[in-house]
């Protein structure tokens, strides 16, 4: 086991796993020289992450699992994402939404439309833009636990 060391935006200083790393061979729109992330958690609570950049300690998306909040959130990955992170089975995969936090914190809200999409069997990952769908950058996370 190799550990790394990397600087965080929300962690400070911290020490890794190398096994822990998720290579994104394209990076994010919008991060495509991003290849590699860590998957970080929130101290005193099991919905929230960081999704930390290894090489840049300012760049990290707070995420979540959008079944958390949104029961009926439905999303078929194409064919592309299946063969770009060699997913076999349903199991392999872990499914993120990216968070934008607002001030009040009840004002964040999730990006449906374009979830992360991990092969956790891989340590591979790729945002999945979805088209077609009802859902939006923008859909507010306590409306829907409310509903």
């Amino acid at each position: 086991m190799i550990n790394v060391k990397i600087q965080t935006k929300y962690h400070g200083e911290k020490q890794i796993e190398q096994e822990d790393i998720l290579s994104f061979p394209a990076g994010i729109p919008g991060f495509e020289n991003e290849k590699k992330f860590v998957l970080l958690a929130f101290p005193d609570n099991s919905v929230f992450y960081a999704l930390q950049s290894t090489e840049t300690p300012h760049v990290s998306f707070v995420v979540t699992d959008p079944f958390s909040f949104f029961i009926d959130y439905n999303v078929k990955i194409d064919d592309a994402t299946i063969d770009a992170l060699t997913i076999e089975t349903e199991q392999d995969v872990t499914l993120l939404s990216i968070l934008t936090v607002r001030e009040p914190f009840e004002e964040t809200t999730a990006n449906l439309q374009a979830p992360i999409v991990i092969n956790k069997r891989t340590h591979s990952g790729r945002q999945l833009i979805l088209t077609g769908t009802p859902y939006e950058t923008r859909h507010s996370l306590f409306q829907a636990k409310e509903a």
